[in-house]
């Protein structure tokens, strides 16, 4: 499609109101609160186990719970996107997910924290789709390439600034409330965006064809299984110290996602209505953006996960400080993802390989400036800046090209795969690198923990290299 308007936005009276801008912003705000809360716990984390005389393997599921709920649900919510409505499921979830919020603020203990969370998560996974397909079906040409560049942006600046955010609002303690504010904050936010989006949401109301194609219910189960069995040992291994049924559990997670890929295959060739439609997965370079967005995320969480460790566990930084560190990157991250569309256009082929590359040389800036357990000085900045500007060029064209030749009745089916490879992809990044670093961060004190997090950094050029080694990206016409 070649057309740069967009599609009329119903107002609440039921008359037209075309505000394409309000309308990104309310959807994009809602994903960046959405992924704040994936990343604002990690500051948190230590006030909360001091508070609520929380265990280690407690604590592990606090943080983690929101996660695995969150991984689970994607792309079912994307699919009842396209069943019920984008616009109804939208602001369920978001409703779930601010009441969710304030509950989480509230709990007077571990198990309530740990339940909300799971329901925070469950929230974000039925919202979180809808901003893609929305995306998709309401702007098209130029200004879809604009809303996709702003939605990249959105996604991974939501993690450094969550780091951020989080130790803010920690060290400020309001009213001696603690760790509770980085929930509470979500609740004022949340019903302003539930009162805006009410107004300016299109109605989009499923189609008879779109309400033929039922929820693929065995697939879900399939999925969930997958995915459950492969998070859950993630998430929890480490702090088990990697018994039996971790290694079980991640075999397990293989097998099951292969019978969930022979059920989809054979589902589509009956003419049913798979989960994720073989003919998504059959887009040019949909297979390799999906490997590039599952490596630049596992690498930016893997990075925000282990450095976090490091600034606050082995140099002792106050949540303060340590969030305010990953400022540089956040800021660069979202500048290069809203402006790489207007660098020359002989640029753009080498725009993936060279943001990994970028990268790696970032993630070795920083893992050597920190080398001999100090704070780094100046030179640390420019350091967190390349990774930033290397991760986002390798994010945000991998995810623009992917959704390029996606048509609108495929939308939800992209977005659920893309979202949920988002996910895994952090989620695997902090499991990975974050055990690496805790297995080698052998002792305590500030030299080991950088000899750890060093170690860590060339792990993470090495994988930022492997994504450089895929090849140059296909410019999207």
């Amino acid at each position: 499609m070649t057309s740069t308007t967009t599609r009329p936005v119903l107002s609440k009276d039921g008359g037209t109101d075309n505000r394409p801008g309000l309308l990104l912003g309310v959807v994009l705000a809602a994903q960046f609160m959405a992924l704040l809360d994936v990343f604002i716990v990690n500051v948190a984390a230590p006030t909360i186990r001091v508070e609520l005389s929380a265990s280690g393997a407690a604590l592990q599921l606090v943080v983690a719970g929101y996660t695995v709920a969150y991984a689970v649900l994607l792309i079912t919510g994307a699919r009842l996107g396209a069943l019920v409505g984008h616009r109804r499921m939208y602001l369920g979830g978001l409703a779930l997910f601010t009441a969710a919020s304030l509950a989480c603020g509230l709990a007077a203990g571990t198990d309530q924290l740990i339940a909300f969370r799971i329901a925070q998560g469950a929230g974000s996974a039925l919202m979180i789709p809808q901003v893609l397909s929305l995306i998709q079906r309401e702007f098209t040409g130029e200004r879809r390439v604009k809303a996709l560049s702003a939605y990249s942006a959105v996604l991974a600046t939501g993690a450094a600034a969550g780091q951020v955010v989080g130790g803010l609002l920690v060290s400020a303690d309001l009213f001696g409330t603690g760790w509770r504010p980085v929930f509470l904050v979500n609740v004022p936010i949340g019903i302003a965006l539930l009162a805006l989006g009410a107004r300016v949401l299109p109605q989009d109301a499923p189609t008879r064809a779109t309400r033929a194609r039922a929820l693929d219910l065995p697939g879900l189960v399939l999925l969930a299984g997958a995915v459950s069995l492969l998070t859950v040992p993630l998430v929890l291994g480490q702090e088990e110290d990697w018994p039996l049924w971790s290694w079980l559990s991640l075999g397990g997670s293989l097998v099951v996602l292969a019978l969930f890929g022979a059920y989809e295959s054979r589902l589509a060739r009956r003419g049913g209505a798979p989960l994720i439609a073989p003919r998504v997965l059959r887009l040019p370079g949909m297979g390799r953006a999906v490997l590039w967005i599952a490596v630049s995320m596992g690498v930016n969480a893997g990075f925000l996960f282990t450095l976090t460790l490091h600034l606050q566990g082995g140099l002792g930084h106050s949540a303060l400080r340590a969030g305010l560190t990953f400022g540089p990157a956040a800021v660069v991250f979202g500048a290069v993802g809203l402006t790489w569309r207007r660098w020359p256009a002989r640029f753009h082929r080498a725009l993936i390989p060279g943001g990994f590359l970028l990268a790696a040389a970032g993630a070795l800036g920083v893992g050597g400036v920190l080398a001999d357990g100090g704070a780094g000085g100046w030179g640390l900045y420019p350091a967190l800046g390349a990774l930033g500007a290397g991760i986002s060029l390798a994010f945000s064209p991998a995810l623009t090209g992917a959704l390029a030749t996606v048509r609108p009745e495929d939308a939800a089916d992209a977005s659920g795969l893309l979202a949920t490879v988002t996910q895994l992809g952090q989620l695997i990044g902090v499991a990975a690198f974050g055990t690496l670093f805790l297995a080698a961060a052998e002792g305590s004190g500030a030299q080991n923990s950088a000899d750890a997090l060093w170690t860590t950094m060339i792990a993470l050029a090495v994988a930022a290299l492997a994504g450089a080694a895929a090849g140059p990206w296909r410019r999207a016409r």
